[in-house]
């Protein structure tokens, strides 16, 4: 499981941290990412989701891919599939070639479950390099961190920390970062409830391809 905090090993130049601009004018958004799926939690989340009229990103690991992962309900609910790697390395312990096929792999895994192109990724840990970068490029792909973080992984025994952690920090265009975790799935209604009490509108990272 990543263990996660709100910076990187990089310039984050680099990636998208905010993704104001990618909001339509008229909505004060926000955009709800979960990492380390698919799992056992999938399911439970997209429900949620459903019920509360909100979008997310998924940034699923290649190796946890499989038929039976909801790969398609992810697309037809209106929410967006991302890469986080095969196995969840550092991704700066690995040379360029290595890092490219963690990344490739991913893409492989998820493609053969999903019609849906990947066009965001997210590194493990928050950790990339300038060889990441250069990987994510060649690949087409969008690279994606957050300026807003939950710390839902450490908070398992004080879920209700994850809804201040967030609340505390969120702005208009804030990528939240979240897991696929039992104790998120246990706040996530109360924290869409006052996102929306706050005005903001939960939505998925758009395509940004033409055609």
């Amino acid at each position: 499981m990543a263990k996660k905090g709100a910076g990187s090993s990089f310039n984050t130049d680099h990636a998208l941290t905010n993704a104001a601009s990618l909001a339509p004018a008229e909505k004060k958004a926000v955009f709800l990412t979960f990492d380390d799926g698919p799992s056992r939690t999938t399911h439970q989340i997209l429900d949620i989701l459903k019920d509360k009229q909100a979008k997310a990103a998924f940034f699923w690991q290649g190796r946890l891919v499989h038929p039976q992962r909801p790969a398609l309900r992810v697309i037809e609910e209106g929410h967006t599939l991302g890469s986080h790697t095969h196995r969840h390395p550092n991704l700066t312990s690995l040379s360029f070639d290595k890092q490219k096929h963690e990344i490739q792999s991913s893409l492989d895994s998820i493609k053969s479950i999903s019609p849906a192109p990947i066009e965001y990724f997210r590194p493990p840990y928050g950790r990339y390099n300038e060889e990441t970068v250069r990987v994510v490029n060649e690949l087409g792909l969008e690279l994606v961190m957050w300026d807003t973080a939950s710390f839902d992984w450490k908070e398992k025994k004080s879920p209700e920390a994850i809804l201040s952690n967030v609340m505390d920090t969120i702005q208009p265009g804030s990528i939240v970062l979240l897991h696929e975790l039992q104790q998120t799935v246990s706040i996530l209604p109360e924290l869409i409830d006052l996102l929306h009490k706050e005005g903001y509108t939960c939505l998925a990272l758009p395509s940004q391809r033409s055609g």
